[in-house]
Protein backbone atom coordinates (compact mmCIF):
# COMPACT_ATOMS: atom_id res chain seq x y z
CA UNK A 1 0.00 0.00 0.00
CA UNK A 2 0.92 3.42 -1.09
CA UNK A 3 1.42 5.85 2.09
CA UNK A 4 -0.67 9.11 1.90
CA UNK A 5 1.40 12.18 1.58
CA UNK A 6 2.27 13.19 5.35
CA UNK A 7 2.66 9.10 6.03
CA UNK A 8 5.87 7.00 5.87
CA UNK A 9 8.70 8.61 3.76
CA UNK A 10 6.17 11.15 2.46
CA UNK A 11 5.81 12.96 5.82
CA UNK A 12 7.89 14.35 8.56
CA UNK A 13 10.47 11.47 8.41
CA UNK A 14 10.66 11.87 4.52
CA UNK A 15 14.05 12.91 2.79
CA UNK A 16 13.66 17.22 2.58
CA UNK A 17 14.72 17.28 -1.05
CA UNK A 18 11.30 14.87 -1.71
CA UNK A 19 9.27 16.70 0.32
CA UNK A 20 9.78 19.97 -1.37
CA UNK A 21 8.94 18.23 -4.68
CA UNK A 22 5.82 16.62 -3.00
CA UNK A 23 5.04 20.08 -1.89
CA UNK A 24 5.50 21.62 -5.28
CA UNK A 25 3.65 18.60 -7.21
CA UNK A 26 0.56 19.68 -4.40
CA UNK A 27 0.62 23.98 -5.44
CA UNK A 28 0.47 23.22 -9.14
CA UNK A 29 -2.10 20.58 -9.43
CA UNK A 30 -4.49 23.04 -7.11
CA UNK A 31 -2.90 26.16 -9.38
CA UNK A 32 -4.26 23.91 -12.52
CA UNK A 33 -7.66 23.96 -11.06
CA UNK A 34 -8.02 27.38 -9.66
CA UNK A 35 -6.85 28.59 -13.02
CA UNK A 36 -8.83 26.29 -15.19
CA UNK A 37 -11.97 27.91 -16.16
CA UNK A 38 -9.71 31.08 -16.98
CA UNK A 39 -7.73 28.85 -19.47
CA UNK A 40 -4.50 29.37 -18.57
CA UNK A 41 -2.07 26.98 -17.23
CA UNK A 42 0.03 27.43 -14.32
CA UNK A 43 3.40 27.59 -16.68
CA UNK A 44 1.53 30.44 -18.77
CA UNK A 45 0.38 32.03 -15.24
CA UNK A 46 4.36 32.32 -14.71
CA UNK A 47 5.59 33.53 -18.37
CA UNK A 48 2.55 36.22 -17.93
CA UNK A 49 3.28 37.07 -14.24
CA UNK A 50 7.56 37.67 -15.01
CA UNK A 51 6.37 39.54 -18.52
CA UNK A 52 4.18 41.71 -16.25
CA UNK A 53 6.86 42.27 -13.43
CA UNK A 54 9.51 42.47 -16.06
CA UNK A 55 8.16 44.27 -19.21
CA UNK A 56 10.57 44.19 -22.93
CA UNK A 57 12.52 41.08 -21.98
CA UNK A 58 13.44 38.87 -24.51
CA UNK A 59 12.27 35.08 -24.67
CA UNK A 60 15.26 33.86 -23.40
CA UNK A 61 14.59 36.31 -20.36
CA UNK A 62 11.40 34.95 -19.41
CA UNK A 63 12.65 31.31 -19.77
CA UNK A 64 15.65 32.10 -17.10
CA UNK A 65 12.61 33.80 -14.95
CA UNK A 66 9.92 31.59 -15.16
CA UNK A 67 11.73 28.42 -14.71
CA UNK A 68 11.45 26.62 -18.16
CA UNK A 69 13.92 25.75 -20.98
CA UNK A 70 13.81 28.09 -24.17
CA UNK A 71 11.85 25.65 -26.12
CA UNK A 72 9.30 25.41 -23.73
CA UNK A 73 8.88 29.17 -22.78
CA UNK A 74 8.96 29.99 -26.44
CA UNK A 75 5.74 27.79 -27.17
CA UNK A 76 3.80 28.95 -24.49
CA UNK A 77 4.83 32.48 -25.55
CA UNK A 78 3.94 31.98 -29.26
CA UNK A 79 0.96 30.62 -27.87
CA UNK A 80 0.05 33.92 -25.61
CA UNK A 81 0.83 35.94 -28.39
CA UNK A 82 -2.12 33.78 -31.04
CA UNK A 83 -4.47 33.89 -27.98
CA UNK A 84 -3.74 37.84 -28.13
CA UNK A 85 -2.40 38.07 -24.41
CA UNK A 86 0.83 39.58 -25.42
CA UNK A 87 2.49 41.95 -27.90
CA UNK A 88 6.04 42.02 -29.21
CA UNK A 89 8.43 44.80 -30.54
CA UNK A 90 11.77 45.64 -31.56
CA UNK A 91 14.50 46.45 -29.46
CA UNK A 92 15.29 50.06 -29.67
CA UNK A 93 19.04 49.33 -30.84
CA UNK A 94 19.28 45.23 -30.75
CA UNK A 95 17.57 44.62 -34.02
CA UNK A 96 17.09 41.08 -33.55
CA UNK A 97 15.81 41.13 -30.29
CA UNK A 98 11.89 41.27 -29.70
CA UNK A 99 10.88 42.52 -26.87
CA UNK A 100 7.38 41.03 -24.73
CA UNK A 101 4.52 43.01 -23.46
CA UNK A 102 1.38 42.44 -21.75
CA UNK A 103 -1.67 43.67 -24.36
CA UNK A 104 -4.85 44.70 -22.72
CA UNK A 105 -6.83 40.96 -22.38
CA UNK A 106 -3.17 39.86 -21.14
CA UNK A 107 -3.55 42.58 -18.37
CA UNK A 108 -7.07 41.29 -17.32
CA UNK A 109 -6.47 38.01 -17.47
CA UNK A 110 -3.49 38.19 -14.86
CA UNK A 111 -5.78 39.96 -12.92
CA UNK A 112 -8.06 37.62 -12.90
CA UNK A 113 -5.29 35.05 -12.01
CA UNK A 114 -3.65 36.99 -10.00
CA UNK A 115 -6.84 37.15 -7.52
CA UNK A 116 -7.02 33.39 -7.02
CA UNK A 117 -3.45 32.75 -6.40
CA UNK A 118 -3.33 34.85 -3.84
CA UNK A 119 -6.53 33.48 -2.20
CA UNK A 120 -4.59 30.08 -3.05
CA UNK A 121 -1.66 32.00 -1.18
CA UNK A 122 -3.05 32.40 2.07
CA UNK A 123 -4.58 29.47 2.23
CA UNK A 124 -0.83 28.49 2.15
CA UNK A 125 0.24 30.62 4.85
CA UNK A 126 -3.09 29.45 7.20
CA UNK A 127 -1.46 29.10 10.38
CA UNK A 128 1.52 30.66 9.94
CA UNK A 129 2.37 34.18 11.66
CA UNK A 130 4.20 36.61 9.73
CA UNK A 131 7.47 35.62 11.44
CA UNK A 132 7.23 32.22 10.40
CA UNK A 133 6.43 32.75 6.91
CA UNK A 134 9.50 35.14 6.67
CA UNK A 135 11.51 32.28 7.48
CA UNK A 136 10.54 29.87 5.30
CA UNK A 137 10.02 32.46 2.62
CA UNK A 138 13.75 33.54 3.33
CA UNK A 139 14.84 29.45 3.84
CA UNK A 140 13.40 29.07 0.02
CA UNK A 141 14.93 32.21 -1.78
CA UNK A 142 18.22 31.01 -0.63
CA UNK A 143 17.97 27.37 -1.82
CA UNK A 144 17.28 28.83 -5.24
CA UNK A 145 20.65 31.26 -4.30
CA UNK A 146 22.69 27.63 -3.86
CA UNK A 147 21.07 26.16 -7.06
CA UNK A 148 21.50 29.00 -8.94
CA UNK A 149 24.46 30.06 -8.00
Amino acid sequence: MIPAPGEGKRGEAGYLGYLLRQAAHANRLKMETILADLQVTPPQFAVLTMIGAYPSCSNADIARLSLMTPQTASFIIANLLKAGHLTRKQHATHGRIRMLALSDSGSALIEAARARVRAHETTLSAGLDAGEEAVIRRWLVQLAEGVEG
